[in-house]
């Protein structure tokens, strides 16, 4: 009996020792797959592949900080697969979450890997008229990177990808943008297995000075102050107020400032005075904004550098072409001063740049000390404003101070060397020719250079036979020449 009841015992002992075990196993833990921002909400999206483990009953999200995880909610569904969080801060940091599945003993398993929303911020860099969205970087685990999408909306359009980059980015420069635009942004990181984790929404207002659309240089013209004057003309519509004006001398070389503006609006005249105007010059104007770097700039102006040679009887004349207009290149007028005023006489077309005179042809016309020569280039089709010209210094050559006399000349009414009359390389400003026979007595008197002896005196022909010449006339240069000799009449039979 006694040992009935002992073995009763330890039947019921072990009963109840089977029957108050308490289970204490933890599940498995998850794998968090992927996590997205909804750029359109704010929410997050979470996505992970469930625990191995049969004892299964739920799952618990946690927002991850500090190395710890912060209980956000628990589905109770082993089937559960994503989660929607809602009242994210998404748009204003990157947040973490890791997960950690549930069985039916209340047993939590070890919290899952863990993943950051991608943040996204853009700011806009009005002195070097940029735009720079950056990002942190996504886990490529468990889902590889393949590369980072950006995505812009402007003013509310649509979003549409813009830019491509590799994993490893975390920026990207937008350069070509509209001022005073509403800009959104997204970035996407494109993941094995074709799909993708979404930022947040960022947006900014492209404030900014608007610059101007064009700056035309005007013209570079030599003035009679020996300096070179520049205009140029500035779009209307831009708020840049603050100029700097290059220069490059020659064709080799860099630009340099010679001179900044400020304050300005729509135009700009200025007289270089330390330009070798004898050198060919080459000027723009640049636009520059609130951190002083360039924004616009103009098209290139060059002065004309001109040269006048005399060779014998020809005068050669050259120029440089001038640079550069944004119409065309219209037509180069010669100018000429043989007397008081430089007047124009030649229209030479675009891409000459050189010209021969004969001497001979002006040499009746001067009545000063020198012959001077001025080229003008002269633009057309100027798409913004009107159209230019730009001068070239005057340039000088002294008078060929020549009296030629005939030695013979046959006055036989055959249209054929029947005058007598000295050739001037030049206009007297004042003459006489006296004609005298070997007496001395005057046959002949003018103060006229351009009249001529025919050999008669007082509608009498003169014999043949040697007579007597005396000029006295005063060259431009103002000097008095004196010149006697003779010349002989001849009747042809």
């Amino acid at each position: 009996m006694r040992l009935y009841f002992t073995c009763l015992m330890f039947i019921a002992l072990s009963v109840f020792r089977l029957c108050g075990q308490v289970d204490t196993e933890r599940p498995e833990s998850p794998v968090l797959d992927r996590i997205s921002v909804d750029s359109g909400t704010g929410n997050v999206e979470i996505f992970w592949l469930p625990s191995s483990s049969p004892d299964v009953s739920g799952y618990i999200i946690y927002l991850y900080q500090n190395n710890s995880g912060y209980e956000l909610d628990t589905i109770y569904s082993p089937y559960a697969r994503s989660y929607l969080r809602t009242g994210s801060g998404s748009g204003y940091f990157s947040e973490s979450f890791v997960v950690a599945a549930i069985d039916t003993a209340g047993n939590v398993s070890p919290l899952s890997n863990k993943l950051s929303t991608i943040y996204t911020a853009a700011q806009i860099d009005t002195c070097n008229k940029r735009l720079t969205v950056s990002w942190n970087s996504y886990s490529s685990m468990p889902k590889e990177v393949q590369s980072y999408s950006l995505y812009t909306s402007i003013d509310g359009s649509s979003f549409s990808e813009i830019q491509q980059t590799t994993p490893e980015k975390t920026s990207l420069v937008v350069y070509d943008f509209k001022v005073d635009a509403n800009y959104c942004f997204v970035i996407k990181a494109n993941l094995a297995g074709g799909v993708y984790s979404g930022s947040n929404k960022t947006c900014l207002i492209t404030k900014m000075q608007k610059p101007p659309e064009w700056i035309n240089a005007d013209y570079a013209t030599i003035v009679p102050a020996k300096e070179i004057m520049l205009s140029f003309t500035i779009d209307p519509a831009s708020e840049i107020r603050t100029f700097s004006l290059e220069r490059k001398t020659g064709y080799d070389g860099d630009f340099m400032q010679i001179h900044s503006f400020t304050n300005i609006i729509g135009k700009i005249l200025y007289s270089d005075a330390d330009a070798d105007i004898n050198k060919v010059n080459f000027y723009r104007l640049k636009a520059l904004n609130n951190c002083n770097n360039p924004i616009s700039i103009s098209n290139i102006a060059s002065n004309i550098v001109l040269t006048a040679k005399k060779n014998n009887e020809d005068i050669l004349l050259s120029w440089n072409q001038y640079h550069d207009w944004r119409g065309i290149n219209d037509s180069y007028k010669v100018y000429i001063k043989t007397g008081k005023e430089l007047e124009e006489r030649l229209s030479i077309q675009n891409g000459d740049s050189a010209i021969v005179l004969k001497y001979a042809s002006l040499m009746y016309e001067v009545s000063q000390y020198e012959i001077c020569f001025m080229i003008r280039a002269v633009e057309a089709s100027n798409p913004l404003v009107e159209n230019g010209e730009s001068r070239s210094s005057v340039i000088c050559i002294p008078v060929t101070e020549k009296i030629t006399v005939p030695t013979i000349f046959t006055p036989d009414y055959n249209s054929v060397n029947d005058l007598f009359k000295p050739i001037l390389s030049f206009t007297p400003l004042s003459y006489k020719l006296i004609i005298t026979d070997l007496k001395r007595k005057t046959l002949f008197e003018t103060t006229d250079f351009n009249e001529a002896w025919d050999g008669t005196n007082n509608g009498e022909p003169q014999a043949e036979g040697i007579y007597l010449w005396f000029i006295n006339a005063k060259v431009p240069s103002g000097k008095d020449i004196v010149r006697t000799g003779a010349v002989t009449i001849k009747h042809n039979r």
